[in-house]
């Protein structure tokens, strides 16, 4: 029983979470300022932190298998480096969110809900190609230069990717799902015409959940360059999609200011698939990932602040 105390205790955090976020801080279904997108932010931001403690004691108690023999401090900063580099990695997903938003033109009112859902669907998406992504890895050593090699091309292809101001809303998706562009009052099924068709919030919801899929494919290679523990790799996740929902309508308005953390997102994404080709011929410190990948987020951030106050752009607000 022990040793499925800490997925009972991760299983259990998660849904207080959860609730916390849909019942409490959406409890009235408002759209949320930006001070209380902050906070909220904040708030997953300590648990997902907080966690970490909880990591060091149960491999200090001996809870799980840890096939790694990692000491409690090791699980510790695994963890730790994990969850920054998927928190980091998420801003991309923050961007691309926007777009579908933008996109299907959802109403601000109904955002939120879409987003708890989209965080719910990208558990299980998570869940699914981690065990998928762990099992390769158990049974093909050298896949891990594959999974190096693939974040390599991602890298590159991050920088010549050129900004997009509208997102195309896929025609094989509407196609396939009957989709109509009326919202019936945030209902996901509507009837037009005497017609049972789905409605725009069923397709960016369905959109944002491919979405996430695309960029786990990037995001789960990266945390394998840290650990393959199982624990970690999950737990990790989880927290660090947790504060999605808060976090993007704290960015919602400043997404396009931050422009230069592509660059950060490029140096931490050539950092992991480096450690992922080399990890079998040169052995690289636990504790460089963090610092690393703190300073590279750090460095866009300040980076593009200081070119906002160089060269500021003229807001165009719309009615």
């Amino acid at each position: 029983m022990l040793q499925y105390l800490p997925w009972i205790v991760l299983i259990g955090y998660m849904t207080v979470l959860l609730c916390i976020d849909f019942f409490v801080f959406n409890k009235k279904g408002e759209i949320p300022s930006t001070a209380k997108a902050v906070k909220e932010t904040l708030f997953f931001v300590v648990n997902g932190l907080a966690f970490s403690g909880l990591v060091f004691w149960f491999y200090q108690e001996g809870m799980l298998t840890n096939a790694e023999g990692l000491t409690p401090f090791k699980a510790m900063s695994n963890y730790l480096s994990g969850y920054t580099i998927e928190l980091s990695l998420s801003v991309d997903n923050l961007f691309v969110i926007a777009l579908i938003f933008a996109s299907y033109k959802i109403p601000r009112e109904h955002e939120h809900k879409l987003l708890f859902l989209g965080i719910v669907g990208a558990f299980f998406f998570r869940g699914l190609l981690i065990t998928v992504g762990l099992l390769l890895i158990n049974q093909i050593e050298q896949i891990t230069i594959a999974f190096g090699l693939f974040l390599l091309w991602t890298a590159f292809k991050i920088l010549k990717e050129e900004d997009e101001d509208e997102l195309k809303r896929p025609n094989w998706l509407l196609r396939f799902f009957n989709i109509s562009k009326d919202f019936d009052g945030g209902k996901f099924r509507t009837t037009v015409n005497g017609k049972r068709m789905f409605t725009a919030l069923f397709g960016a919801l369905i959109t944002i959940e491919i979405t996430d899929v695309l960029f786990a494919l990037d995001s789960i290679p990266a945390i394998f360059s840290v650990t393959t523990d199982p624990f970690i790799v999950m737990s990790s996740n989880i927290f660090a999609i947790m504060g999605l929902r808060s976090m993007y309508f704290f960015l919602a308005n400043m997404l396009d200011k931050f422009s230069y953390l592509k660059y950060s997102v490029f140096v931490i994404l050539v950092f992991v698939s480096i450690k992922l080709i080399l990890m079998h011929f040169v052995h690289f410190p636990e504790w460089l990932s963090l610092p690393i990948i703190a300073t590279s987020l750090i460095a866009g951030v300040l980076y593009s602040i200081y070119r906002m106050k160089k060269d500021p752009e003229p807001i165009n607000e719309e009615e």
